[in-house]
């Protein structure tokens, strides 16, 4: 957790880390995605927030059908904020007609690890080189 202070008497300013799954619609161009990606982003920014990660899934297929669509564009968000940001941000997602769904969690300072590790490509290893490391 990062702390950040405002310019004001004691005021303090904790932002707690966030990770965002966003499933976009299909009939989107990429271009119109890509502005809609960047307006969440934007929004994140704006409202003193940081973000860590941003990572895009592609064109999936989904699990069973929303609104009368089987495939998803998913884009993942890690990011710092305040813990008020977060109704704002997803009211302006609830608002939004080019999301589908969105699920937002907040992550415990093991799940920041483990991102981050992930992140490094330290889980992506071939099985045999983890072998040979142990018969080391």
């Amino acid at each position: 957790m990062t702390t950040k202070t405002k310019s004001k008497k004691t005021d303090s300013v904790v932002l707690k880390d966030y990770e965002s799954v966003i499933i976009f619609t299909p009939v989107l161009s990429d271009e119109q995605l890509k502005d809609a990606v960047a307006k969440y982003r934007k929004l994140v920014t704006d409202e003193g927030g940081e973000m860590v990660h941003e990572e895009n899934w592609g064109l999936t297929k989904l699990a069973y059908p929303i609104q009368k669509k089987s495939t998803g564009f998913y884009t993942l968000f890690e990011y710092r904020s305040n813990p008020n940001f977060i109704s704002k941000f997803e009211l302006a997602i609830r608002r939004d007609e080019r999301i589908m769904r969105y699920l937002t969690v907040s992550l415990d300072r093991h799940a920041v690890v483990f991102n981050q590790r992930k992140r490094n490509g330290e889980f992506n290893q071939p099985k045999k080189d983890l072998k040979q490391e142990g018969a080391k």
